[in-house]
């Protein structure tokens, strides 16, 4: 894959303290943007999706410690 992508809020500056996807027809690819030529991880697009939509649910109050 090489149509990388960051996201607009990976913070001041160059951007680089995030992590990068790419996507194809069947799979969404994640790699760390610091490292790039290091592993990536690949999801299915239903996989990724069902991720990102539970990383946006409300949690409520943290467990207590």
């Amino acid at each position: 894959m090489d149509n990388w992508r960051k996201s607009s809020y990976s913070g001041p500056g160059d951007g680089n303290e995030c992590v990068e996807i790419a996507t194809s027809a069947t799979r969404v690819a994640v790699r760390d943007s610091k490292a790039p030529a290091r592993a990536t991880l690949a999801f299915p697009h239903a996989a990724f999706t069902r991720f990102l939509t539970t990383m946006k649910e409300p949690k409520g109050s943290p467990p207590p410690c």
